[in-house]
């Protein structure tokens, strides 16, 4: 019976990749990958030629897991990998694991790169509590998350993009008070990586001035 083994990936710089990963992308019958072109690339990095590399993503997920489940247990390494980082955070790899868990697979998960752990401890808030979220909602439920972080001691850690920073950063002025001490961390091990820490509507004027780009971690100190 097969194992699926869930790789991590660099974030930015294409260094921080384990020599373990590196074997188990060498070794690995079929690749499951959430974006085929990124995945190649990193392959051609790595000088890893000749793999069979299936699409894994939000689009076809659903419609493939029996069959990726099935050839799973068939092969007898299989690797999943995401874009950039750990597999299954925020990632519709998440749905892969569980299925393989439920059929009673072997799961192994190796540890590596992932955007809000340097970004937690960049941040220079207290890391030894804190709570993921993930995505905000875009609609449904997005104001009752804001309500809820109001008393919240754990710091807080959220992924966003820089289309909706902005628009996050306003709600958190709004839900949390101007006061409330942020950190917007940016580009995580890349070229342009950037730490933004002050009060919520300092933050929010420094990205109104100068629009971000690139991958977003908004880390907010806990009210204790």
């Amino acid at each position: 019976m097969g194992v699926l083994y869930v790789v991590p990936t660099p974030v930015g710089n294409l260094e921080d990749i384990t020599l373990r990963a590196i074997r188990l992308l060498k070794e690995a019958e079929l690749i499951y990958s959430e974006d085929t072109r990124v995945t190649k690339k990193l392959l051609n990095h790595l000088e890893i030629t000749g793999k069979q590399i299936i699409p894994f993503h939000a689009h076809n997920e659903h419609k493939q897991l029996e069959r990726s489940v099935q050839t799973v247990k068939e092969n007898e390494c299989t690797v999943l990998v995401s874009d950039a980082g750990t597999p299954a955070i925020s990632d519709p790899g998440f749905l892969l694991v569980r299925a393989c868990v439920e059929a009673g697979l072997d799961v192994t998960c190796l540890p590596g790169p992932t955007a809000f752990v340097p970004a937690l401890v960049g941040s220079g808030f207290p890391c030894d509590r804190f709570v993921y979220e993930g995505f905000l909602p875009h609609k449904k439920g997005r104001q009752t998350k804001w309500l809820s972080y109001k008393e919240e001691e754990r710091t807080i850690v959220l992924y966003e993009s820089p289309h909706r920073i902005i628009k996050a950063l306003e709600e958190c002025v709004n839900f949390l008070g101007a006061e409330r001490e942020v950190c917007v961390a940016r580009e995580i091990s890349k070229f342009y990586e950037q730490y933004v820490r002050g009060k919520a509507e300092d933050v929010l004027k420094h990205f109104q001035t100068t629009p971000p780009k690139g991958e977003i971690v908004l880390l907010i100190k806990g009210n204790g």
